[in-house]
């Protein structure tokens, strides 16, 4: 009806904001203001959330800093003497040479060779495999050699690289070499100690049940672990700790004594190819050293093989810096890679038994290579030991400050763990050099009467001997597995002249360390126990705590067994040693392979394996029931050959007269 209205028309506006004397030209100025008017915008809780984010990040950048500048100083801001005691590059490794063999006929070997002449090279301490024949080594030395050669110029033009570990970048400092050798060394080896025989008797039955669970172990690591530190045999994987191959290491001489020649080839092939020590990387001095040095040196001793002196110098060398302290006292741990050494996070005390227990392996490096260094540093920590105040009738604390030198943590007292091994080591080194060093053998024997008076009792109601512990004036009847190091200790002790009643507490000493086992329903020792003390109706001697049932396929005990059969000739050492052996064969044997620890002793159907298998029980517990299950005294005579505490026998300096 009404016509359609015409469409409004279409209107633009523009809107315009006027600010007296102000305009917007883009500066900063203009900007600035505007993010503070969005700051402003922002609420309480939004802004506190960005300032905390922030800060955060300022307080990282600043560690981070700091980390990085302490790093540069450590590695550039040396003096020149200590750069001196930095290692050298990894050296090339040649084949294993005859005793008159001429280093000038092998080409390609870089210039450190011509200084092999310096080196004591103890030739009638070198052994044949067991029941091997020396002409299959003389066609594989050929073999060696032409790999050796071309390992040399291959190492030549790689030895400047940039090496990489864990993430962090490492280039080799250029000008480092060996320390000389010019110093005389301490004591020449002696040309009259026994060897042992090259051909070796063939292995009896039980030894034969030994070879057999070595093999079975060490098929578990070389398929599942093969270079890596420890085999894990329940995941058919490995752990690292050191990343060093460390059962290899440790097991390197337990082949060679079990006649192992292939498998010890094959290792040896490792050692020359893969292992390098020129690794960012944080070692424990203690542990290190009784396990990668002395496996080292022992497997030099045993093989004659230069190979594996050279490796031991060159990680001689890479641990010396662990001794840079204000005490000489040696901090815990050292990187190997960059010369920093430092104590524990959590403490700057050292352990007694860390420090007091490397002094065979540094004194035989000195020994064998004419440089002093090693045994001084280490000498220099027995030395300031002795002196130190603090001690009961010879018991020391358990632990030591690295700054101050002295003991800490004082007023207890124990054989136990972190104690341990300061009273084997002052017998060892002793025996070590020829019963020459009065202060440690009257030292050892004011221990042994101190553990008379203050830590010996008997149970109830076995009357078992047993060691325990004083804490500020009370006694616990507590005892660690490791204790068990104590009966063939004395033993020794008494074999090498000292008091005959040491020999009867040794025995004593060894019937209870076979009951820790014969006690526990898989006839395995948990890792520490408690004394029964008072007469009480249906108890055992020996009780167990939940959280110690475990065992970590310990040797203590079989190392024991064969310093006792071996000085008393008594059978019932080896069948104890044989019944440890069937235990563990039932209770810790992993049918892939290898040799699993175990969380609870005292349960046959369920043992509950921890998935582990220490170095040390190829390197120590085998080896030493290997030994156990010999008639042969001369296979390593302990007239000749005194064992670390990693099972790694090294040479009597000077064999006593009549040996």
């Amino acid at each position: 009806m009404y016509p359609t209205p015409p469409p409004a028309p279409h209107r633009d506006f523009i809107s315009v904001t006027l600010s007296l004397g102000q305009s917007y030209d883009g500066s900063k100025s203009w900007r600035r203001r505007s993010c503070w008017r969005k700051w402003k915008q922002l609420s309480r809780l939004q802004r506190n959330a960005i300032l905390f984010l922030l800060t955060l990040l300022l307080l990282c950048a600043l560690v981070s800093y700091l980390s990085v500048a302490d790093q540069w100083r450590a590695v550039n801001g040396r003096s020149a003497e200590e750069r001196k005691m930095r290692p050298a590059d990894p050296p090339v490794l040649p084949a294993p040479q005859k005793a008159d063999a001429n280093p000038e006929n092998f080409p390609g070997v870089l210039p450190q060779k011509p200084k092999r002449h310096f080196r004591r090279r103890p030739p009638n301490l070198q052994i044949r495999a067991p029941g091997k024949d020396s002409e299959d080594r003389r066609q594989d030395d050929t073999q060696r050699r032409d790999e050796a050669v071309g390992d040399a110029r291959r190492e030549e033009n790689t030895q400047r690289t940039v090496v990489s570990w864990r993430g962090a970048v490492i280039e080799p400092q250029p000008g480092t070499e060996l320390p000389s050798r010019k110093a005389e060394a301490p004591h020449k080896p002696s040309s009259q100690a026994p060897r042992i025989q090259n051909q070796a008797a063939s292995p009896n039955e039980r030894q034969r049940a030994v070879i057999d669970a070595f093999r079975h172990a060490w098929a578990g690591y070389r398929k599942f672990a093969w270079g890596h530190d420890e085999l894990k045999p329940v995941s058919r994987s490995f752990s690292e700790w050191f990343g060093l191959g460390l059962t290899l290491i440790d097991a390197l001489d337990t082949m060679w004594i079990l006649g192992l020649r292939k498998e010890f080839e094959e290792a040896r092939k490792w050692v020359s190819k893969k292992l390098r020590f020129q690794k960012d990387v944080d070692v424990n001095l203690f542990e290190s050293t009784i396990r990668i040095l002395g496996g080292l040196l022992s497997a030099y001793h045993l093989s004659g093989d230069d190979l594996f002196l050279k490796k031991a110098e060159d990680f001689g060398n890479r641990l010396m810096p662990a001794f840079q302290t204000p005490s000489k006292i040696p901090y815990s741990d050292v990187n190997i890679g960059t010369g920093a050494a430092h104590p524990p996070r959590w403490t700057s005390d050292s352990t007694v038994a860390e420090v007091t227990s490397i002094q065979l392996e540094f004194r035989e490096l000195s020994r064998l290579t004419g440089s002093r260094k090693f045994q001084e540093a280490a000498e220099e920590v027995t030395r300031r030991v002795h002196s130190l105040s603090g001690k009961k009738d010879g018991l020391v604390p358990m632990f030591i400050n690295t700054h101050s030198g002295l003991f800490t943590h004082m007023g207890v007292f124990t054989l136990g763990a972190r104690a341990d091994s300061y009273y084997e080591y002052l017998l060892k080194q002793w025996i070590q050099g020829g019963k020459k060093e009065t202060q440690l053998v009257e030292d050892y024997l004011e221990a042994i009467e101190g553990i008379k008076r203050h830590l010996l009792r008997r149970s109830e109601p076995r009357k078992l001997t047993f060691v325990g512990e004083l804490a500020h004036g009370r006694f616990s009847a507590k005892m660690d597995h490791l204790v068990c190091f104590l009966p063939g200790t004395l033993a020794l002790g008494a074999h090498h002249g000292l008091p005959a009643d040491h020999m009867e507490l040794a025995r004593a000493l060894m019937d209870t360390c076979y009951q820790m086992n014969r006690q526990m329903e898989t006839g395995l020792s948990p890792e520490i126990v408690h004394f029964n003390l008072y007469p009480q109706s249906g108890q055992k001697d020996v009780q167990v705590k939940p959280a110690d049932r475990h065992n970590l396929l310990r040797p203590e005990t079989v190392e024991s067994l064969f310093y006792l059969y071996r000085l008393t000739g008594d059978p019932k050492y080896q069948d104890w040693g044989w019944q440890i052996l069937q235990s563990f064969n039932a209770y810790a044997r992993v049918p892939s392979g290898g040799y699993s620890s175990i969380s609870n002793v005292q349960d046959p159907l369920n043992p509950q394996p921890r998935d582990k298998m220490e170095s040390f029980f190829v390197g120590e517990t085998l080896k030493y029931l290997y030994l156990l299950f010999s008639d042969d005294p001369d296979l390593l005579s302990l007239d000749a050959y005194v064992f670390n505490t990693e099972a790694h026998p090294l040479p009597i300096w000077v064999p006593p007269r009549g040996a």
